[in-house]
């Protein structure tokens, strides 16, 4: 199965990355200095580099996934809102879990699967879930982690500025290059794949150092997390899949949505939660849990998915 080789693949590479760390070669502040990389210019080129292959997308096709990328976060709010209830998370901590529910690793996990599975063509579809993506984890994201925001005057300014980050204008720019129907120069085209290569070795490096900074031993004991770990990673993704199935028919959009909704809890949840003092420890321990766990369940979901003929 490709799907099994591609996250065998990530997972080495993780290795690589965690044995890095271990030699104290990848140490905090490299690995800080890496995402920065990967955020601001392996990301964004390789969402660039889907509109520079000559591949192209019915518009309404794209129309069709605004929608469903749509409804699928209003879902996710909507479990968000009932999952720590039933998990009978402390309320402090309540932040935290519906935060973890609704954003998952699309950038840093997400985008390379798409990229090995599905080719470029693949990106713009997956642009379209980040411009929703980013526009929520400063909204609502940052709604559910600040217990103070009621005294943030200037709240709304600053969040306007981080949704207008690179990830988006790369996504906006993709899309001005599709529907304007602009060739990108081969020059460009260069370039944008060459950073684009960068985003998988690099991002699973990182995730692989981020484990020898945590104790499995201690989140392994950790029965919630590990429950709420099997709801986020393959509860949701199947109910998920069966859900769009219904709708979606086109077998790479299906296999977007698969990769959006089976990948871990982004990496975003633990800086928010850190920048917004709100349990950035359980925060982490989600990121690096689910991660760990996605290498077998990612796969699991897609053979569920290919047993009930979905994919």
């Amino acid at each position: 199965m490709l799907i099994l080789q591609q996250m065998a693949v990530l997972f080495l590479v993780m290795l690589a990355g965690f044995f890095a760390e271990r030699k104290q070669i990848l140490d905090e502040g490299a690995c800080k200095k890496i995402s920065w990389i990967v955020v601001n210019i392996a990301n964004p080129a390789m969402i660039l580099s889907s509109v520079s292959g000559g591949s192209w997308i019915q518009p309404e096709e794209l129309a069709v996934t605004v929608f469903i990328a749509a409804a699928m976060f209003l879902c996710l709010m909507l479990a968000a809102a009932v999952l720590p209830k039933a998990l009978d998370v402390p309320k402090s901590q309540y932040g935290v879990y519906r935060v973890m529910t609704v954003f998952s690793n699309i950038g840093f996990m997400g985008f390379p699967i798409l990229s090995a599975l599905y080719g470029k063509e693949s990106l713009l579809y997956a642009a379209l879930f980040v411009l929703i993506y980013n526009v929520l984890i400063y909204t609502y994201g940052i709604l559910c982690l600040d217990a103070k925001q009621e005294g943030r005057a200037g709240m709304l300014p600053d969040t306007l500025k981080k949704i207008g980050n690179v990830g988006v204008l790369a996504s906006l720019g993709a899309l001005a290059l599709y529907f304007g129907n602009v060739q990108v120069p081969e020059l460009f085209a260069q370039v944008f794949d060459m950073f684009a290569n960068l985003t998988a070795p690099l991002s699973m490096m990182v995730i692989g150092a981020s484990f020898g900074q945590m104790s499995l031993q201690d989140m392994a004991k950790d029965v919630r997390l590990l429950v709420f770990s099997a709801i986020k990673l393959v509860g949701i993704p199947v109910l998920g899949m069966i859900a769009i199935s219904k709708f979606v028919e086109n077998p790479t959009l299906l296999g977007v949505c698969l990769v959006m909704l089976a990948t871990p809890v982004g990496s975003m949840t633990a800086m928010l939660a850190q920048q917004y003092e709100c349990d950035s420890e359980l925060a982490s321990k989600g990121v690096a849990f689910t991660t760990l766990l996605s290498v077998a369940t990612i796969p699991a979901v897609a053979a569920i998915c290919r047993f009930l003929s979905i994919l």
